[in-house]
């Protein structure tokens, strides 16, 4: 992969507080921590969240044995943001550590809850819709493009019209043995996706079932 396909920025979406910690709508937060690498990180108060970096060199000891070797001039650095702004407000604190770096949208990878995928699958995508997600339109609205790359994790619509409070409660008893399997998958492929590309997991990643529910 090349210096200039790479993700610059990785955002975590999700709301700060112990009562939002297992909701639907944290499922970014959620999958942050089963980087492989997340032990390694330093996480600091800034950009209106917590901000972590780690070298580029080093996300080939994260990855799986089975991994193609890239070249050797992919990104020295990727950035990791976890916005603290509330998931309405997201949009400020990318815009912040965005601005700071330098970095364009088109190098900036979202992670969030999708409404539109079921309970089980992931999909990396660039650009489309906003299907209604606070934290992609605050996205949108701060950087007046949509075309930015995303990590969907699937949560599925409810029978019901109730969707902000479907996204607003935990995941249920029922869902946390494929919701971990999900998190698990997610986490090593974005670890591949930050070494190779994301558009190298297409199209595999477009709608990839990871764990049946019942």
């Amino acid at each position: 992969m090349k210096a200039k396909d790479a993700i610059e920025l990785v955002v975590f979406l999700g709301n700060p507080g112990f009562e939002y910690s297992r909701n639907r709508h944290n499922a970014g937060w959620l999958l942050a921590e089963r980087l492989p690498f997340f032990p390694v990180l330093t996480w600091q108060k800034k950009y209106k969240g917590r901000y972590a970096a780690l070298d580029g060199n080093r996300l080939s000891a994260f990855l799986k044995p089975e991994v193609p070797a890239a070249a050797e001039d992919f990104l020295p650095k990727v950035h990791f943001l976890m916005p603290e702004t509330y998931m309405n407000l997201s949009g400020e604190a990318i815009h912040a550590a965005a601005s700071f770096f330098k970095i364009p949208p088109e190098r900036i990878l979202l992670v969030h809850d999708e409404l539109e995928l079921p309970l089980g699958t992931a999909a990396f995508k660039f650009s489309g819709g906003l299907g209604g997600h606070n934290g992609l339109r605050s996205m949108n609205a701060c950087f007046g493009t949509p075309e930015f790359w995303r990590f969907r994790i699937g949560i599925g619509r409810p029978d019901h019209r109730d969707i902000s409070g479907w996204v607003l409660s935990d995941f249920s008893a029922g869902e946390e043995p494929v919701l971990e399997q999900v998190l698990a998958a997610g986490a090593a492929a974005l670890t591949e996706a930050l070494f190779r590309g994301p558009e190298a997991l297409l199209p595999e990643w477009n709608k990839k079932k990871i764990a049946a529910t019942e």
